[in-house]
């Protein structure tokens, strides 16, 4: 079974709005992962605008099934992942104004930085992922940072299917057998919906984590927080 992590920077963003701890941050990992998530997601920005650094560090107690810190690996985001030591880390080129995430890596071009970065973590017990898209050679590439997975950026592929154009999964499947050739584990996220997370899983071999966080929670404003998890876990079953 393929495994949902939740991305919960929308309640950070949701709390941080008020100024105060409600919805409390904290609380809310624990009870997606009693209502049967199988990892928390955090994406920390150096502006802090909705996961702060310090959630990062609380919640590495708080978090029992896998823990995911997203980001551009800048050097005060390489620290804190270095002091939390989550499961797995997943970096991410992010621009420092991003609104979000936007693009995957070059990794051609950043091959000797993401293996320098990718080493590190992997030499204090992370699992290392990268955030990237189907073009095969950077798949390739990719394979030689010594990374242990890649994360497919799923934005095309959401807004292809979303009117209609299912033969937009074709690069992401290509991509993801020619991954799993090449020693790579398989992540994704970006825009996956309860409209869309079992087509893209039944055309995607050996996928084994989605992260997803956006939808999810306009969803559950509808359907309720516990309902969805469980509804996406049963899509990706």
């Amino acid at each position: 079974m393929t495994k949902l992590s939740v991305n919960i920077n929308k309640i950070a963003t949701l709390r941080n709005s008020r100024g105060g701890n409600v919805p409390n941050l904290l609380k809310f990992a624990e009870d997606i992962e009693r209502f049967g998530g199988q990892g928390i997601t955090i994406h920390p920005r150096p502006d802090e605008r909705h996961i702060k650094y310090q959630d990062a560090r609380d919640l590495v107690s708080v978090v029992k099934t896998e823990f995911n810190i997203e980001g551009n690996p800048i050097q005060s985001f390489i620290d804190l992942v270095l002091e939390t030591k989550p499961t797995q880390v997943t970096l991410v080129p992010d621009a420092i104004d991003a609104l979000t995430s936007n693009a995957g890596w070059d990794t051609i071009k950043h091959q000797s930085f993401l293996q320098e970065v990718v080493q590190e973590f992997q030499q204090n017990g992370i699992r290392t992922s990268i955030f990237i898209g189907t073009d095969l050679k950077l798949v390739e590439a990719a394979a030689k940072t010594g990374s242990d997975r890649i994360e497919l950026y799923t934005e095309d592929f959401a807004a292809q299917f979303n009117i209609g154009n299912k033969e937009a999964i074709k690069p992401y499947t290509t991509a993801a057998v020619l991954a799993h050739t090449l020693g790579l584990g398989i992540n994704a996220g970006h825009d996956l919906s309860l409209d869309n997370i079992q087509f893209f899983k039944e055309n995607i071999p050996n996928l084994a984590e989605v992260s997803i966080g956006h939808s999810l929670i306009v969803e559950s404003l509808y359907l309720g927080i516990e309902n969805v998890v469980n509804m996406y876990l049963h899509r990706l079953q």
